[in-house]
């Protein structure tokens, strides 16, 4: 499927990329200054940890804190980036949550992956991490019955140290302001739809990563640039090591051989889902606000278009969505894999 680098094109690229690994922690060193730690808890040695970048998410905190609470998070570490809707006063109510809290530009920080780098080279060392963000839930195969330490151990006794995800991004069916769910309860109750097909699959050679694009946004948004279409690959769960770092948000790792996480030959390795609940009612609203704020994407002024349509509140269900049903309709997609987690 794919095809395999030369000897010498693959100690080229890795020379390159372990630079840039060490740029970006020195960048992420440098940018420690920017954050004040409003609020530092205690956690334990073997605790699941969980990092987050946040800006006025009160309507789905909640909820985000539940659904990781069930699934085994022992502690919460959250950047908040300048909320103004209550949403720092609820991290500080939380028992089990550290918060830090930052005026500085999402945009400038590398979308806020220099604060999340620092805060995992100063506390995550050793731990196995979720890093989501506020719309994002992890699932994977049996989550219900099996929590995060029963999936840490297997994969610990496998030697891989992290769990990929696809992107799955949820909508309603209907114009999006009209999907309500009262704040702090599942979102999933109005997002109950998703594409089953279109995605494309692609591997980066310089990273040694995949790239999946496709999904509701891809064939709303950029029929006509598809390659400007989000990225849905992800690797949201990890086992970190001082010498890691995040190149692009949670899409690649370095050291480079950490995204080898597909299966080359015969066979699949396991894989999972992050449920993506971007498309609530509330952000019919934010879009004008977030194109006027120019802080989500590197060339801001290509997504102009993006905000725009948004902004109308379009249906993105079509006659070839499917109902959101669980993880097992997702592996008889092909979208997650068990591989050898039975």
């Amino acid at each position: 499927m794919y095809s395999e680098l030369s000897p010498s094109q693959d100690r080229w690229f890795r020379f390159r990329m372990d630079w840039k690994r060490r740029r970006y922690r020195a960048r992420a060193i440098a940018k420690a200054r920017e954050l004040s730690c409003v609020k530092r808890a205690r956690w334990g040695r073997e605790a699941i940890l969980l990092f987050c970048t946040i800006r006025n998410e009160r309507d789905r905190i909640d909820w985000f804190l539940k659904h990781y609470r069930d699934l085994g998070v022992d502690h919460f570490l959250f950047v908040d980036n300048g909320s103004d809707d209550g949403t720092l006063d609820t991290l500080l109510a939380q028992p089990d949550a550290s918060v830090w809290n930052t005026p500085a530009s999402y945009r400038a920080s590398r979308f806020g992956l220099d604060w999340l780098n620092w805060l995992m080279l100063r506390h995550a060392r050793g731990h196995w991490c979720v890093v989501a963000d506020a719309d994002e839930l992890l699932i994977y195969p049996h989550w219900q019955t099996r929590p995060l330490r029963a999936l840490t151990d297997w994969l610990d006794a496998q030697g891989q140290p992290i769990l990929p995800a696809m992107m799955l991004e949820l909508y309603p069916k209907g114009p999006l302001h009209t999907a309500h769910v009262p704040p702090g309860t599942d979102p999933l109750t109005a997002l109950q739809w998703f594409d089953p097909g279109n995605y494309t699959i692609a591997r980066k050679p310089l990273l040694d990563c995949l790239l999946i694009q496709g999904g509701p946004r891809a064939r709303a948004f950029f029929a006509d640039q598809p390659n400007r279409a989000p990225t849905l690959t992800k690797l949201p769960l990890v086992k970190w090591d001082m010498h890691n770092t995040w190149v692009n948000s949670t899409h690649s790792i370095l050291p480079r051989h950490l995204n080898a996480v597909y299966a080359r030959g015969a066979g699949e390795r396991i894989s999972g889902a992050l449920l993506h609940t971007k498309f609530l009612p509330q952000i019919v609203d934010r879009a004008p606000m977030e194109k006027a704020r120019a802080e989500h994407f590197g060339n801001a002024p290509v997504f102009d278009a993006y905000y725009d349509a948004v902004a109308q509140s379009p249906d993105l269900w079509c006659a070839q969505s499917a109902r959101f049903t669980g993880w097992e309709q997702l592996e008889e997609l092909g979208l997650i894999s068990r591989g050898g987690w039975a």
